[in-house]
């Protein structure tokens, strides 16, 4: 069964993004990050190659790979894949999700991690999606990234 965390706290979900990818691939998991659109994902894309600000994340856009623009590595092999489109998925390790609401696919994946910022209408939702896994019977755990940073 598909196991939930919550990062909550984020002053920048982009960048909580990237760095919870960072410590995945750092341990051999690889990511599909789902955003909710082509300007999130935009952006996201630009972030992650100056993230770590020593090195960069290996990824590439879904609509890359599906496209055929990436022969050298099939989409399968990306250690992180970005993305907004729904349909095939690359794997079905780690899905980071961007989203306002719980995605309907997200049961494919071992592992889901969900980041909520600290906006107001952010935590509402957050808990909304909370609610939606716990009452499903979901294994979650919560990660307050304040506590974290103190």
């Amino acid at each position: 069964m598909t196991k939930i965390d919550f990062y909550t706290g984020s002053e920048d979900k982009l960048r909580t993004a990237c760095q919870l990818s960072h410590k995945a691939m750092q341990k051999g998991v690889r990511v599909l990050l789902h955003t909710p659109d082509e300007a999130t994902t935009e952006a996201l894309d630009r972030l992650l190659w100056h993230y770590p600000a020593t090195a960069f994340i290996p990824h590439c856009r879904s609509h890359d790979a599906a496209g055929q623009t990436m022969p050298v590595l099939s989409l399968s092999k990306w250690p992180v894949v970005v993305g907004h489109q729904d349909g095939s998925f690359p794997h079905s390790e780690l899905l980071i999700s961007l989203h306002a609401s719980c995605l309907p696919f997200f049961s494919r994946f071992e592992r889901v991690i969900e980041i909520v910022s600290l906006d107001e209408e952010d935590v509402c939702l957050g808990r909304e999606r909370f609610g939606f896994y716990r009452d499903r019977g979901y294994e979650m755990r919560h990660i307050d990234l304040r506590k974290q940073a103190a």
